[in-house]
């Protein structure tokens, strides 16, 4: 992988995650944090974990600190959250735009599951950054049907026709 296939990563990323964030951003109040199904419950608390995970990896990968994990009670309304990761693309794509191909293969040491010292390459760790938020959007997808509001296609598929002005099918 090189930074330039990382970025696209991220701008794929960014896309599908923004495309879920205007259907978030249409929910009632209530139906935002009300607890639906899965590992966080609600449509927030998913939405906060995955960002919240993205911006602790990229922080370790040498990229804007993070601070202590978000707490999905800091942000009571889709608005905020959806400020916050706009904030949080700003930051991370200023981060990806300085990385060269040989910083993807600089080993980073963190603390792993119960402080256990772990060491892995700053492009694998920014790798799991981006496609962990694929697992959760997929849940987030089904919160929003079970609350009544389709998503659309956010496959990688739609992204690059859509880049490439085509249709995808």
């Amino acid at each position: 992988m090189t930074a330039s296939d990382l970025r696209t990563l991220y701008d794929y990323h960014y896309w599908a995650t923004g495309r879920h964030l205007e259907v978030v951003g249409r929910l009632a109040p209530e139906a935002f944090t009300q607890p639906v199904a899965g590992a966080y419950g609600s449509v927030r608390d998913t939405l906060v974990h995955v960002l919240s995970v993205e911006r602790g990896w990229v922080a370790r990968c040498g990229g804007p600190e993070r601070g202590p994990r978000l707490n999905p009670a800091d942000y009571p309304d889709p608005e905020t959250l959806t400020r916050a990761w706009t904030e949080a693309e700003s930051q991370t794509r200023a981060f990806l735009d300085r990385l060269g191909d040989d910083d993807l293969g600089r080993v980073v040491t963190y603390a792993g599951a119960g402080g256990a010292e772990r060491s892995m390459p700053i492009g694998d760790l920014l790798l799991h950054a981006a496609t962990h938020g694929v697992h959760h959007r997929g849940q987030v997808a089904l919160l929003l049907r079970e609350l009544g509001h389709a998503p659309g296609d956010v496959d990688a598929l739609y992204f690059a026709a859509g880049r490439r002005g085509v249709e995808a099918w």
